[in-house]
């Protein structure tokens, strides 16, 4: 139950039905299993297994026993959670059903064409994903109530790594605490209005016919992302997290086929052109244009940020402090200026860090704030910043003096897959379960044959 548990979990939590498999009808479909009276059908398996290997995701092997197994434990979870009333947020499955079609419409380029590869509309595909995620938020509540209890003992913890054999030991290369501040120089006014200016001209052209708007774009844009397409944006009234919401306010006052006047976001000037519009989606082109900053406009913010650390090193202001004050970075100020590894912790390694930091840091203590630092981040834009180091490691066998925390929650998660395991050995014998026969062979599944139908 062990082997059947570790890959049964995984399995779960990255099965994704694609968009084309689930909505279109499969060819001689038949029930493979069953839990209580929650169902499994030949699609589920082959539509995720094609959802992995779309997204480039390496497949365990048997990728049909571990597929099916993962649904067979997603179904009994599911079960479980309806028996206990587990609740789910109907707006909460809404949320992750818009995101889910917003990622879809940015894979295939626009609502229309999501809609004629489905040969459905987008509230029928809603639709047809909607059980998928209520079934995985029951999964999920589930398997959180059965561990919610489960806690780590610091003896536990060293039980735990007794028992790793010293040679399997991980190596971590160096890692790195580190928080910024950022300034950002801002462009003087006589720029700004040129820049306006410009693109009032931009849309006086686009207007009259002399040159189509998507020429214009390709030609003038500095949005590098999306000059190449004409400046083309498919967008949903609800990506405040992730387009400047004065952009998106502005776009969905538009009309189709209207130009907006300039408009100022976080990223520069623009004008916006309604191109269609369904709902709370939008297809817009936009030109964006950043006013070019001046040697000038830089020394004032090094100069800036050269009196903040001042105050840092003479403990006037604390750093955290003062990247609430002064950071330019708006989504830095809720953690106090961190640079986070891809998986949210705040260690890091070098090869993570821009280029420009790396010979920043050489020489730079743990605890100490750098020098302002001026250099052009990924998307052209000139910066300002202070850099505080928090920690630092030397290249390390794992221990737990350096790893404790990673140590304990590896230690933490095996206490909790012990618990699922227990929890799945004392509730399998009271479900219902089916398994087609063209699965016999799948050793994944054996602990699921014992309490098959009479063993069929």
């Amino acid at each position: 139950m062990k082997k059947l548990l570790l890959i049964g979990i995984l399995v779960v939590s990255g099965f994704l039905l694609s968009v084309t498999a689930q909505t279109k009808k499969v060819i001689a479909d038949k029930i493979i299993g069953q839990v209580g009276d929650k169902i499994i059908l030949r699609s589920d398996i082959v539509n995720a297994i094609s959802d992995y290997k779309r997204q480039g995701q390496e497949l365990p092997p048997d990728p049909e026993c571990s597929f099916l197994q993962g649904q067979l434990i997603q179904k009994a979870l599911v079960l479980q959670a309806e028996k206990d009333s587990l609740p789910h947020n109907d707006d909460d499955i809404d949320a992750k059903l818009d995101n889910q079609i917003r990622g879809f419409i940015r894979e295939y380029g626009s609502k229309e064409v999501l809609e004629e590869i489905a040969g459905r509309t987008i509230y029928q595909i809603k639709e047809d994903f909607r059980q998928v995620f209520v079934e995985r938020d029951l999964a999920d509540k589930m398997r959180a109530k059965i561990v919610e209890n489960i806690k780590i003992t610091p003896s536990e913890v060293k039980t735990y790594y007794d028992k790793i054999s010293k040679d399997n030991l991980p190596y971590y290369e160096s890692e790195l605490e580190i928080s910024q501040i950022t300034s950002e120089p801002k462009a003087n006014k006589d720029v700004d209005d040129y820049v306006i200016q410009q693109l009032y001209e931009y849309k006086r052209q686009a207007e009259n016919g002399t040159k189509k708007f998507e020429q214009l774009a390709k030609l003038y844009s500095d949005d590098k992302g999306t000059e190449s397409q004409g400046g083309t944006l498919t967008i949903n009234r609800n990506d405040k997290g992730v387009i400047d919401p004065t952009f998106l306010a502005t776009a969905f006052r538009l009309k189709e086929g209207q130009i907006s006047p300039v408009i100022k976001s976080k990223f520069g000037y623009h004008i916006i052109l309604m191109v269609s519009r369904s709902g709370d989606n939008a297809v817009v082109r936009h030109i964006l244009k950043i006013p070019p900053v001046t040697e000038e406009e830089v020394k004032l913010s090094i100069q800036k940020l050269d009196s903040v650390r001042k105050q840092i090193i003479n403990k006037e202001i604390s750093f955290n402090e003062a990247v609430n004050k002064y950071s330019d970075d708006e989504n830095s100020k809720f953690n106090g200026g961190q640079i986070q590894n891809r998986d949210g912790s705040s260690y890091i390694t070098i090869d993570m860090l821009d280029k420009d930091m790396v010979p920043l840091l050489k020489d730079l203590k743990a605890g100490n704030v750098s020098q302002s630092q001026y250099y052009v981040d990924e998307r052209g834009k000139k910066i300002v910043r202070l850099v505080y180091l928090k920690t630092r490691t030397n290249p390390h066998r794992e221990n737990l003096k350096e790893d404790y925390n990673k140590i304990a929650q590896r230690a933490l998660e095996e206490k909790k897959q012990l618990k699922l395991e227990q929890w799945f050995n004392d509730h399998l014998p009271n479900y219902y379960i089916y398994i087609d026969k063209e699965y016999k062979g799948c050793k994944i599944l054996d602990d699921w044959w014992k309490y098959t139908a009479a063993n069929q």
